[in-house]
């Protein structure tokens, strides 16, 4: 047999079997480790103060041993895990070194020993450094030989507070992590080292961890450096380092501890600031005015609801069709109302039904209207083109001919990105509504109409924030239809705010849109959710990570790229730096009047087919997509 081939092996089973001792051979161990130490410790202070022994201090160490034994068990030394020791283990070792030093003060006054004082003294020194430094030693002594079974991957922590040092002291137990520096921000943390640890100035963070062969950065930073955190996972992700975020303690309650998965803020995957959109003409335009919200139940409408409660109107008209999303935002808004002096009025109904829209608008006494309720969901409508029709562009010429005939002061349309150029039905129903809008405020001088323009509304429902958050939460995989989709994004908050501050700005016919940066991929935002939740990509070649990332194919009705303006030569500023006016194409009265006839005509036949090539006819820039279709 080679000698030099057994010579590991035997190795690793001495190590796994020191380091798999059972509970109470551990137990047994530390108490006679203990019992050792209060004997060495009384023996020094004899040797060091006594010039002769008398047979009182003989009989000394076996009482003082049998005293000392049950302080031991008292304080639970010898249940102290040796991988979790911490300050409190400590201090409860120094109570017992304090407790056994009075022991042998009242037993050496019993027996008229000399130099009482020095010895008591010398024995309480020793016997809690002893206790305290054995079991240092043994958790370093642990913690040497699993690094030395197991090849541990060096991590760094950014974050030398609480959270950081509970987190290290966490890694460390671990056989397969080893944590090798802290970097912090606060210059007086910086060089100093916390449990053996170094602490780094984060200015050559990337070239630092490279440096030092760290692969992994866990960010244990607070909720309220939301903004740093998004820094360091944006700089870890452009040079390749993998990064994870550690929950905060309120989402670990939150998720009662069972994953380290945590919820994505949204504005932590935009990719750029947030945009301040308060400002005085919003409260302004709708205070003590009474505003109906159609589809007040869905994502938008029911945050505008929320932003508009905090203008202070004199009521809001909840319009709705579900019946399930209107009872849900009335429950949830009721109270807010009540505490605002808001009078909160819940109507069921469709926009496409002319006389229950007439009956809320004149026994309300509607002034302004934020037009939301629309079908949105682009594969769904590729295959429900006439209802999609119907509802975006019928209903919306429906509730705005009533807005008219009632005297309503502004009325706000919610369109999409998706118009612009549209490759889908649902983008070409949103282009037609505007087309609508604008020729309906030709003639009516005294309502203003305005259009609003989104990107996709992160956080909304069938975003591809909820969706996911689903599939990572589900263990994977992210499905994203191309590598190469970009889209603009913008938060809930930021839309519901973009149709209050139109509805503040409109002046008649006008186009509103949010400048929002640069359109993302949504392959890197599903890459950024997947880090900030705390798993990891999982890379094909290695097989390392936990989520993998899927390509399934642009659907129906997608494109690769969303534009906001046919041409941006066409932009106007307004009050808002960050807000611009476009000034669209419009058609004649007579051809908006034609496409509707058509539009109708198609869904009076049931026929799509004629709506595409209506659609096709009409629609300037309309060019049609093929999509990868759902399988069955």
């Amino acid at each position: 047999m080679h000698v030099e081939g057994s010579k590991p092996l035997y190795k690793k089973v001495l190590i796994v079997g020191l380091t798999s001792l059972p509970r109470d051979v551990v137990r047994a161990i530390l108490m006679g480790t203990d019992i050792a130490i209060t004997l060495v410790s009384l023996l020094i202070a004899d040797l060091l103060f006594l010039t002769s022994w008398s047979a009182g201090a003989l009989w000394i160490y076996p009482l003082l041993i049998a005293i000392d034994t049950c302080w031991i068990i008292a304080f639970r030394l010898n249940r102290i895990k040796l991988v979790m020791l911490n300050s409190r283990d400590i201090l409860n070792i120094a109570r017992a070194s304090f407790m056994m030093a009075m022991s042998f003060l009242v037993v050496s006054l019993i027996l008229d020993e000399a130099h009482v004082a020095q010895r008591v003294v010398v024995f309480g020194i020793f016997s809690f450094a002893g206790m305290v430094g054995v079991r240092s030693l043994a958790v370093a002594s642990l913690g040497h030989l699993r690094g030395y079974l197991h090849k541990r991957q060096n991590v760094a922590i950014f974050g030398a507070g609480a959270a950081g040092i509970q987190l290290a002291s966490a890694l460390n137990q671990s056989a397969d992590m080893r944590v090798a520096a802290f970097f912090d921000d606060n210059p007086t943390m910086q060089g100093m080292e916390i449990g053996g640890v170094p602490v780094w100035s984060p200015s050559q963070l990337v070239a630092d961890l490279f440096r030092h062969s760290i692969s992994k950065l866990v960010v244990a930073l607070p909720d309220h450096a939301r903004a740093r955190r998004n820094a360091i996972v944006e700089i870890c992700d452009q040079a390749g380092i993998e990064v994870q975020i550690l929950p905060s303690f309120f989402d670990l309650l939150a998720d009662r501890g069972s994953a380290r998965l945590r919820t994505v803020d949204p504005h932590e995957l935009l990719g750029r600031g947030k945009v301040d959109l308060d400002t005085p003409e919003v409260a302004k335009s709708y205070a003590g005015r009474v505003v109906m919200v159609t589809g007040a139940g869905g994502s938008i409408g029911s945050e505008l609801c929320r932003q508009l409660l905090n203008c202070r109107p004199a009521k809001i008209v909840l319009y709705e069709q579900s019946e399930y999303n209107l009872y849900a935002a009335d429950m949830e808004l009721q109270p807010r109302a009540l505490k605002r002096n808001v009078r909160l009025v819940s109507c069921l109904g469709s926009v496409t039904d002319p006389d229950r829209l007439r009956h809320v608008m004149r026994s309300e006494g509607v002034e302004i209207v934020l037009h939301a309720a629309a079908y949105k969901h682009v594969p769904m409508i590729e295959e429900n083109e006439l209802e999609g029709a119907r509802n975006n562009v019928l209903g919306t010429k429906v509730a705005a001919e009533i807005a008219v005939e009632e005297g309503v002061e502004r009325f706000i349309l919610i369109s999409s990105d998706k118009a612009v150029r549209p490759s889908s039905v649902m983008g070409a129903t949103k282009r037609i509504a505007e087309l609508v809008i604008q020729d309906i405020q030709t003639r009516a001088p005294a309502t203003k109409f305005a259009m609003v323009r989104f990107g996709n509304v992160l956080g909304s429902s069938g975003s591809v924030l909820p969706l996911f958050q689903a599939q990572i939460e589900a263990g994977g995989p992210v499905t994203v239809t191309d590598p190469e989709v970009r889209r603009y994004f913008m938060t809930i908050t930021e839309a519901a705010r973009l149709v209050l501050l139109a509805g503040a700005y409109a002046e008649g016919g006008d186009v509103f849109v949010l400048d929002m940066g640069e359109p993302q991929k949504i392959i890197s935002l599903a890459r950024k959710m997947i880090q900030l939740s705390g798993r990891r990509v999982l890379d094909p070649k290695t097989g390392e990570g936990e989520i993998e990332i899927k390509i399934v194919g642009l659907r129906p009705g997608e494109k690769l790229f969303e534009e906001l303006l046919a041409d941006f030569d066409n932009l106007r500023k307004t009050p808002h730096p960050k807000i611009m006016r476009a000034e669209e194409a419009m058609l004649s009265q007579i051809e908006v009047a034609a496409l509707l006839r058509e539009i109708q005509a198609a869904i009076n036949t049931s026929d799509p087919q004629v709506l595409r090539n209506v659609v096709l006819k009409r629609v300037d820039g309309y060019q049609p997509s093929v999509g990868v279709k759902r399988e069955a």
